[in-house]
């Protein structure tokens, strides 16, 4: 077991330590203490913090998360600065820090866009769509198309577009992408660029998923670095509550994506 001593940790360990003065308090204080009207300042904070804390913790542990996208993955599906919410209860409830699933609740589904953390770095938290289930045969094909046990992936209303990268602008393709799930198809948009584009051919391993961004030509992914095991996974991502990208040449505050699903 691995543990990061990220916000997360801090948080539990700041709650922890409120609850711990006010039990001790509670315990071993005087009557002549506990009557008295200005109360120590480190129990007078403690009192304050523990159940905002506490609320906190609950929420973002076991309800939902929130997160930003910082780059262009999943274009066009997220765009640089999203702020998204996270539903950590999606696919088992966790506990916080250590991370151990103590309630099953569903498996991530082909189609699912996924929080987890990047298996090189658990530090780190990535977002991807998920392709390959466990025991999944996946092709990606020289000009880029999805084969999913040896079936290909439909594709449709191809649009072509103009992106500016920082190598200029770019001529591309944004394209409808139909991928088979239990709960039915799921269609969702991708964009390639021109070229042609490093074949895999794998077989997903038991208690892992193959993932890929909807940007196909500039993800770093399953393709890349491999799978995401099962323990990985931090949740499913629903809903856009937010955008606002400060960076140079990103377009600020943008109120039109706010409440938008994630599909």
């Amino acid at each position: 077991m691995e543990i990061n001593f990220g916000l997360e940790f801090w948080l539990v360990a700041i709650t922890a330590l409120s609850g711990l003065i006010i039990l001790l308090y509670r315990l071993f204080a005087s009557k002549k203490v506990r009557s008295l009207k200005n109360p120590p300042l480190l129990l007078d904070y403690a009192r304050s913090f523990f159940p905002v804390l506490l609320i906190v913790i609950i929420l973002r542990s076991f309800v939902a998360e929130p997160f930003r996208i910082p780059s262009g993955s999943m274009i066009p599906t997220l765009q640089i600065g999203d702020f998204i919410l996270v539903q950590k209860y999606a696919y088992g409830v966790r506990l916080p820090v250590t991370h151990t699933k103590i309630l099953d609740v569903a498996d991530p589904q082909r189609g699912d866009v996924m929080v987890f953390r990047y298996p090189n770095d658990p530090t780190i938290n990535y977002i991807k769509r998920v392709i390959g289930l466990p025991g999944d045969r996946i092709s990606w094909t020289e000009d880029k198309k999805l084969i999913v046990n040896d079936k290909p992936v439909e594709y449709s209303d191809p649009k072509n577009i103009k992106v500016n990268t920082p190598y200029g602008e770019r001529p591309a393709r944004i394209i409808q992408e139909t991928l088979p799930s239990k709960e039915g198809e799921v269609k969702h948009a991708i964009q390639l660029f021109a070229g042609l584009s490093k074949t895999t051919d794998i077989v997903v391993p038991e208690d892992s998923y193959f993932v890929m961004g909807d940007n196909r030509d500039n993800s770093s992914d399953s393709r890349v670095w491999g799978f995401v095991p099962k323990e990985n996974i931090v949740g499913k991502a629903v809903l856009i509550w937010m955008h606002w990208n400060w960076l140079e040449n990103g377009d600020g505050f943008n109120g039109s994506r706010i409440g938008t699903s994630i599909k």
